[in-house]
């Protein structure tokens, strides 16, 4: 099989490749290739797991921002529900930019089995989310207030270009999140970006396609005041920007950095990394 004609050659390596690098993207292609054949119903399960942890998130940003009215604070307390994600190995919509789409540029899966991962996880990390909002503001119901409040900023940003920034940035941070937890197999060195990069995805309110959905989603339990179809608008908006933020700004130029390993990878698609 030729190489991508946009791609160099198997054989033209650098004279000094960058092992470390090199080394994360086996372990991105091997990771992808498991999450992209993985059978429907662990994949469902991941991905409900996935929607009642970052539901725990949500509850400690609620918690911490109806008490000290601080986005930051509430922010840091949110990146428990990413510290969540990467211990129980649960799985969000938006984490499945770069170790999957690696594994499918390598040719180690297809598009159609990329698009059922994406599929069902958004659709699981949705499904578990508004149940667990719903049983967040049912257990408290005097965070309700700032549910809604806090909702609201999104809905009232509408479709336009702020928002699709902001989306845009949700993206590239948690997809700059996942390439920096691949670079090493410690779990302690991994729960550092869980930690900074969760605290800055809630506590800048970027738009994050599942986040801020659980977050209109609790709103919406206590009588916010916008409607499902609203939601619906944002949430398409936030997953369009999101896709773009991390395929564009992290995935597609991670990959540049090692364009010959990609080249050798589509070249023998069926050998193990």
């Amino acid at each position: 099989m030729k190489p991508t004609p946009d791609l160099p050659g198997a054989t033209d390596r650098p004279d000094e490749p960058e092992g470390e690098v090199e080394d994360a993207f086996d372990r991105l292609v091997d990771e992808g290739e498991d999450r992209l054949r993985r059978p429907l119903l662990p994949l469902v399960s991941v991905g409900l797991l996935g929607g009642i942890d970052v539901g725990t998130g949500l509850l400690a940003y609620l918690v911490v921002k109806h008490e000290t009215g601080n986005g930051l604070l509430a922010g840091l307390a949110f990146s428990v529900g990413f510290v969540a994600l990467l211990m129980a190995r649960s799985e969000l919509f938006t984490e499945n930019f770069l170790v999957p789409v690696t594994a499918t540029v390598a040719r180690r899966g297809t598009l159609a089995q990329l698009g059922r991962l994406w599929g069902v996880t958004l659709l699981t990390n949705l499904l578990a989310g508004w149940v667990i909002t719903w049983i967040v503001v049912t257990a408290l119901p005097d965070l309700a207030p700032t549910a809604i409040a806090s909702a609201e900023h999104f809905v009232d940003l509408g479709v336009g270009r702020e928002s699709f920034a902001l989306a845009v940035l949700a993206g590239a941070v948690i997809t700059l999140m996942t390439r920096l937890q691949h670079a090493t197999e410690s779990m302690g060195v991994k729960l550092v970006p869980a930690v900074l990069f969760g605290a800055l995805l809630a506590g800048t309110q970027l738009f994050h396609s599942v986040l801020d959905s659980l977050l209109m989603f609790a709103a919406l339990h206590v009588g916010a005041p916008f409607g499902y179809l609203d939601w619906l608008r944002m949430a398409a908006w936030a997953v369009l920007g999101n896709v773009l933020g991390g395929l564009v700004l992290v995935t597609a130029v991670r990959l540049l950095r090692v364009p010959h390993r990609v080249a050798e990878a589509r070249e023998h698609p069926g050998d193990a990394t």
